[in-house]
């Protein structure tokens, strides 16, 4: 394996492709496509797709009947054919085809010196600007193979076709035709639901106002429904504009996401690149059960046809943006949308669980940082939605040995600004008491830091809140968020690791922040509450629970457990995917490795906008691996609590399921095997 191999680490380079048509020329066209594919092959690209009737032009009407156009079609297929001996796609190129008793708008097949079979256009389009069924027949109620005559050799001609790589895992093509798409169920549906993970669409689509919406709603649905790639290339100049116009419009989705589009209207040649995650939509396919229903009752009809594409297994770089949050969309409508929603998700939450139980008190302790400044906005909304005083939440802040004035501040602003019932329990005397008690080191006066100084103050504070939940009918709110679930981050049993509900553990600590930005950009609680949450935002992430000497920085959650903008990225890539780690890497190395590359989120500073090497990469996935096994048995016990992301959640009841012995040996050896392939020192 190349680790930097795009081939290698389950990806495949599509290429949509528009050029200039010469119309009723299928000679000259061919020798267009012929040069365009070679720049594609040269790209590193598996599959190539031209417009409909692409050999011929789409707009040449009553041509179609005239027999010297399909000797013409014939030779130039013979040329595209012998000249894709040496070259990579598979070539996918429009051409009317005739039988001895009907003429089709197909699809043609070919790749390596072989034309691997032609599939038929099904839907014939007699409406509006389209009067295809003058020329052509449908294969509705048609056998699913014919053999035919093309290009002196005998050919397979298909109502559904499968084009399979034999060397490539998981890459599979199926084929829609322009109008193919446009009918209740798009002719591609069953063949995905079969596993196919590419449908490549040859279109004509004359261009008018609004019609390139329409066709990115109809790529983006299919590909979101039918978990696949979909790769759609219309025509464009050249076809005659005697009666409609056209754009050349190119577009590649993945799972409904848009990956690439090529400028419309532009004149010459086009040639738009994806690189499609194979793995990606495969795991989709599996994951979602109703999908092999689906294929179970829409048996598919037609056939496979098994082909050899032997990629590049060198490094080709990545011709797809990888996001550096997949928890935070860097675009700023869709980020103000998904805050909307994760907010309203955890206070829909709070507020069920509150009518449900008798609306006790919310008993919430405040650190003065994300997690719980986090919860309490959402304690206050709900008490908001429920027509309490926000003076029913029961806050405390808990100083300990090593918080400081400036998160102590925040806390007490915050608590008071909001409204709430608010005290401050210093439980540095009890803390004392009990390392005492237990003969640590600490309470003979000396300086002793241990995880066991740290979680008795963890401890301690979730108790207090236990019991004074107890004392004043209340129950309490836990704070810790997905990222810290997924790290083991938090204080086992009676810690921050426990509550009787908790509104945070859907939410990875890298949307935490957005969220709070969020509150601030809406003005949920006013000017006051407003300056109080940026100066939180400002604070450096800290358990503060360790005091720091003279000079010294303050204890960092992020030196412990790794940046949490990386260990969130490989958090989403385990849960939602399930990927090996030498891919995870990858991804993160395309994503991290420079500043200057992809777009950041909203809001994100210069100071914040860094790169990670390789090294650094690696090392951290190897601590997050380790990490994520060994705190399965606190994730096995966690309190009730809503899911949020896409990406998944931990709950034991939900989404992951897991048991807490379960060893990591494999996914570590090959990190280890990585690193040592890639010449990385792991310490």
């Amino acid at each position: 394996m190349n680790f930097h191999s795009l081939y290698d680490q389950g990806f495949a380079r599509v290429c949509s492709a528009t050029l200039e048509v010469a119309l009723a020329n299928p000679v000259e066209n061919a020798r267009r496509i012929i040069a365009t594919t070679r720049q594609a092959s040269e790209d590193g690209a598996a599959l190539i797709v031209f417009p409909e009737l692409s050999i011929t032009g789409y707009s040449i009407d009553d041509l179609f009947t005239q027999d010297v156009l399909y000797d013409a079609v014939d030779e130039a297929i013979a040329l595209i054919r012998d000249a894709s001996v040496d070259l990579l796609p598979v070539i996918l190129v429009g051409a009317p085809i005739r039988t001895n008793t009907q003429t089709f708008n197909c699809a043609v097949a070919i790749h390596r010196g072989t034309i691997l079979a032609v599939k038929a256009k099904r839907c014939i389009p007699n409406y509006r600007e389209f009067y295809e069924a003058r020329w052509f027949a449908s294969t509705n109620g048609w056998a699913d193979v014919e053999e035919i005559s093309l290009a002196g050799e005998q050919v397979q001609l298909s109502r559904d076709l499968v084009l399979r790589a034999t060397d490539v895992n998981n890459l599979s093509i199926s084929i829609d035709i322009c109008e193919d798409l446009w009918v209740p169920t798009p002719m591609s549906a069953n063949t995905c639901a079969s596993g196919v993970t590419v449908v490549a669409n040859l279109s004509a689509s004359p261009v008018t106002v609004g019609r390139a919406r329409d066709r990115h709603l109809m790529c983006q649905s299919a590909s979101a429904r039918q978990h696949c790639a979909y790769v759609y290339s219309a025509a464009g100049e050249g076809e005659s504009t005697t009666d409609l116009a056209w754009d050349g419009h190119s577009l590649i989705y993945e799972n409904g996401d848009l990956l690439a589009e090529n400028e419309r209207f532009r004149p010459g040649t086009q040639l738009t690149y994806a690189d499609i995650d194979l793995d990606r939509l495969t795991h989709e396919q599996r994951q979602m059960t109703t999908f092999a229903q689906a294929a179970e009752q829409n048996a598919v009809f037609g056939q496979v046809v098994d082909f050899e594409l032997n990629p590049p297994r060198t490094d080709r770089g990545l011709r797809r943006t990888v996001d550096r949050f997949p928890f935070v969309p860097a675009d700023d409508s869709m980020l103000d949308q998904d805050c909307y929603e994760a907010y309203n998700i955890q206070v829909s939450g709070l507020v069920q669980r509150l009518k449900a139980i008798g609306n006790p008190h919310p008993v919430i302790g405040i650190s003065g940082g994300l997690d719980s400044t986090q919860a309490l906005l959402v304690c206050a909304k709900a008490m908001d939605v429920l027509g309490r005083p926000r003076s029913d939440i029961l806050a405390f802040t808990m100083p300990g040995f090593a918080t400081s004035d400036h998160t102590k501040k925040n806390a007490v602003d915050l608590c008071t600004s909001i409204g709430t019932t608010f005290e401050e329990l210093d439980i540095r005397p009890a803390a004392t008491q009990m390392l005492t008690d237990m003969g640590h080191p600490f309470g003979r006066g000396e300086e002793v830091y241990d995880v066991t100084f740290e979680n008795v103050q963890a401890g301690l504070r979730t108790d207090f809140l236990f019991r004074i939940a107890n004392a004043r009918r209340g129950i309490v709110i836990g704070t810790g968020d997905l990222s810290e679930l997924a790290l083991g981050w938090c204080t086992y049993g009676v810690g921050d690791h426990m509550s009787h509900y908790s509104v945070n553990p859907g939410i990875p600590k890298t949307l935490m922040q957005h969220l709070i930005r969020w509150v601030i950009a809406t003005d949920h609680f006013g000017h006051d509450v407003n300056g109080t949450l940026q100066s939180i935002l400002d604070t450096e992430i800290s358990p503060e629970l360790i005091p720091s000497r003279d000079g010294e920085k303050p204890q960092s959650t992020q030196a412990s457990i790794g940046p949490y903008a990386l260990q969130d990225f490989n958090l989403f890539y385990t849960l939602r995917y399930g990927y090996r780690p030498e891919k995870i890497a990858f991804l993160a190395h395309h994503a991290w490795s420079d500043r200057e590359r992809g777009q950041w989120p909203a809001h994100v500073s210069e100071e914040d906008r860094v790169e990670y090497s390789l090294d650094e990469i690696i090392r951290w996935l190897r601590l997050f691996i380790k990490r994520f096994f060994m705190s399965q048995f606190k994730r096995s016990a966690l309190p009730n609590g809503p899911k949020v992301v896409a990406g998944g959640s931990l709950s034991p009841r939900g989404d992951w399921r897991m048991p807490s012995d379960a060893s990591s040996a494999m996914w570590l050896a090959r990190v280890d095997a990585l690193a040592d392939s890639l010449g990385i020192e792991l310490t």
